[in-house]
């Protein structure tokens, strides 16, 4: 199969100008999971905190301490590889998306300043600053899901597709609060773990909602995707796919109807069933994107850099990801398991928590 795309392009498969682009869409591919997974929790974290009582918000904030830089690292991460790596696709894209990707850039700045600034606030000024993170999250959250809505619809000019893309946007949201609540079951216990099942139960209706209009309004706007997931010959991994999400929702749904009570020690099965689906997501998207940028326009190595800039690209990213992988396993390795909750101090009262 590789050889075959290296010969319609006129090319050899060991021709650096043929798999240097193919290894910066992989690395792409990695940042772009890690931020939706990892950052996801925090986005949905951040939507509920509206939801839960104002004695709790301050202690899922806090639970969100330990990982909000790196949290943050993948987006930027991969905004500057895909920037350095495809240039050209660069402009084309963003002059697409500039909507929601200044939508999701300005709530990306309001949730870190939110969240640091709460920190050094004044008690009576705290739930100003927890008010400010909830809003963030929500831009954030619902500028990614339009940005999905607009590549889904190959970024055509359609009032109805206008429209859609904001329905993903909803279903976005909705998405990461079902991330949210279900990392929330695996992490806390009592009456936040009990409302964490009840979030979950509910999100997870609209987000099965939206992967299935992202993977139908992709296959109806564009007949090479339909070819691609209808053909014979790949009927196989398609109907895989659609058993394997159909399976993680009901099974996710499954568990969370016997949580708290009934299945304790199995509080994490719904954290990772959700991350499951992600991954199935992401996958058949790519997988119907393969190999254009901007579909039916422009490939990856149209878009690609000079070969120069890609091979000083390279070598920057050869030394820099050993030490991303180290930094993150610190970082990461305490994301699973119960957080203790804090032992209030002496003569604290219950609005230093907001």
């Amino acid at each position: 199969m590789i050889g075959a795309l290296a010969a319609s392009l006129g090319l050899s498969p060991d021709d650096p100008s043929f798999w240097m682009p193919l290894v910066f869409m992989g690395m792409l591919f990695v940042l772009i999971v890690a931020g939706t997974v990892l950052d996801g929790f925090d986005l949905g974290v951040g939507i509920l905190l509206r939801l839960a009582p104002i004695e709790e918000r301050g202690r899922m904030m806090a639970l969100l301490s330990p990982w909000r830089d790196a949290n943050e690292f993948w987006m930027l991460l991969g905004v500057g590889l895909f920037a350095a790596a495809f240039p050209f696709a660069w402009g084309v894209i963003l002059g697409q998306l500039y909507a929601p990707l200044t939508l999701m850039l300005m709530g990306i700045v309001l949730r870190s300043v939110s969240f640091e600034f709460r920190l050094r606030a004044r008690t009576e000024a705290k739930p100003r600053w927890v008010h400010g993170f909830w809003i963030g999250s929500l831009m954030t959250a619902f500028g990614q899901g339009m940005a999905l809505g607009r590549i889904a619809t190959g970024y055509q000019d359609v009032a109805g597709y206008y429209w859609f893309s904001m329905f993903v946007g909803l279903c976005a949201v909705a998405a990461y609060v079902l991330l949210g609540a279900t990392w929330l079951v695996m992490r806390v216990e009592g009456d936040l773990q009990r409302r964490a099942v009840n979030w979950a139960r509910h999100a997870i209706r609209w987000t099965a909602a939206g992967m299935v209009a992202i993977a139908v309004t992709l296959g109806l706007a564009n007949a090479g995707i339909f070819y691609k997931w209808s053909n014979l010959s790949h009927l196989g991994p398609a109907v895989a796919v659609w058993v394997a999400m159909l399976l993680g929702f009901v099974g996710t749904e499954m568990v969370l109807m016997r949580l708290p009570r009934h299945a304790e020690r199995f509080s994490w099965v719904p954290f990772v069933g959700c991350v499951g689906l992600f991954l199935l997501m992401l996958g058949g998207l790519a997988y119907s994107l393969f190999p254009y940028l901007v579909l039916d326009d422009m490939t990856i190595w149209d878009g690609a850099a000079a070969l120069g800039s890609m091979r000083l690209v390279l070598s920057g990213a050869v030394v820099a990801v050993p030490l991303i992988v180290v930094f993150n396993i610190l970082a990461y390795r305490s994301l699973f398991g119960k957080a203790r909750r804090p032992a209030p101090m002496p003569g604290a009262d219950m609005s230093s928590r907001n």
